[in-house]
């Protein structure tokens, strides 16, 4: 599904227009983003939580050869899914 799809289905379920549900999306995912930047978790019970953690340095190899290469420490966003969503996609068919 695309961006332009969904915004048209949160538009139909909210009675909103597209611009309107666009503009709310926009405005939700940038929040999520805000939050994760500080460092900070989110979560959405039911639906899931977004967490912020560090992977630690490590090094790496290119397959088929012998080289080495050095991958530095990051912070990566991790999503976990929450129960609901999980059994409700489990059940659909």
């Amino acid at each position: 599904m695309k961006k332009a799809d969904f915004i048209q289905m949160v538009a139909d379920k909210a009675q909103l227009t597209k611009k309107d549900a666009n503009v709310a999306l926009d405005a939700i995912l940038e929040s999520i983003e805000e939050v994760l930047i500080k460092g900070d978790n989110i979560s959405f019970i039911g639906f899931g939580s977004f967490d912020v953690t560090k992977r630690a340095a490590r090094e790496g190899k290119v397959p088929g050869t012998d080289k080495t290469y050095k991958s530095p420490e990051t912070k990566v966003v991790k999503f976990k899914v929450g129960k609901k969503l999980k059994d409700a996609v489990s059940k659909a068919k």
